[in-house]
């Protein structure tokens, strides 16, 4: 019996540390706004014609009454631009990083075969001021979460628009607690054992599982629609009362059935209003 107990109370007291390392900050008033809009997932793009992360991508978005969410990587020079991969290949069809360019260098480069140019996290920010709202993701690369972090939180100070911030990197989130506490942030994540990336498995079960929420404390979590079964999510939203954020729902169903669990929506390829 005694030996019992032993095991019920260590199992207890796992069960609250696994709990306690989940924590979230509840009931940000950004979510008085926030909540009325879905997300086109880097701009309401339209390939082959509209690039994604896009001025005319992120038009569509402000016209069709869409907010947007979008990526921000920091150049060598300390520019901020909008753009999805470090890689350059994809979209712009070259070879190299993007921290490794100037805003010049940059500027030279087109998106997807187009004559659209990769725009500045200002251009994009001129778009939406007065308009819908953001989700910033922070995009870091090589160790560089602080200073990008500061870049995009300095910028953010004058900005009169509606943003959160989110990254699935949880030291660019302590570093946006500490810089600007009164931001809206959010953890991105997803069930990493799918899709392992050559990350080690401890790395993987941290991430999916969102064991460093006692140090980002998050006020959302945007999570991979497909996996919103964890656990880990449902404890996040239920015990913590996180907003939930799904990514990326593709399917008019989809979208229905996360507004229908109090989820906020990102979506891409489909009109969501018809």
């Amino acid at each position: 019996m005694l030996t019992i107990c032993i095991i019920l109370i260590v199992l207890l007291a796992l069960d609250l540390l696994f709990t306690l390392a989940l924590r979230c900050r509840k009931g940000h008033r950004k979510w008085e706004v926030l909540k009325k809009y879905r997300y086109a997932h880097r701009g309401y793009h339209d390939k082959p014609v509209v690039p994604e992360n896009s001025l005319p991508a992120f038009r569509r978005a402000i016209e069709r009454g869409f907010g947007a969410e979008l990526d921000v990587h920091l150049l060598k020079d300390g520019t901020l631009a909008v753009f999805h991969d470090s890689d350059l290949k994809r979209c712009a069809n070259v070879e190299g990083e993007i921290e490794d360019l100037t805003l010049d260098e940059l500027k030279q480069l087109r998106l997807e075969g187009t004559d659209e140019q990769i725009p500045t996290f200002d251009e994009v920010l001129a778009l939406f001021e007065h308009e819908t709202p953001l989700i910033i993701e922070l995009k870091t690369a090589r160790g560089n979460h602080m200073a990008l972090a500061k870049a995009v939180c300095e910028r953010l100070d004058s900005y009169q628009g509606e943003f959160c911030i989110e990254s699935f990197d949880p030291f660019a989130l302590i570093d946006v607690k500490k810089l600007r506490p009164e931001i809206c942030r959010g953890q991105l994540s997803m069930n990493f054992e799918k899709d392992k990336a050559g990350q080690p498995w401890y790395k993987r079960f941290i991430a999916g599982n969102l064991l460093l929420n006692f140090l980002t404390v998050p006020d959302f979590i945007a999570y991979k629609f497909e996996d919103r079964s964890s656990c880990c999510l449902r404890s996040c939203v239920r015990v913590w009362g996180a907003q939930e954020v799904d990514w990326t729902i593709r399917t008019k169903e989809d979208l229905l059935a996360c507004e229908a669990a109090g989820g906020i929506p990102i979506f891409e390829r489909f009109d969501p209003e018809v």
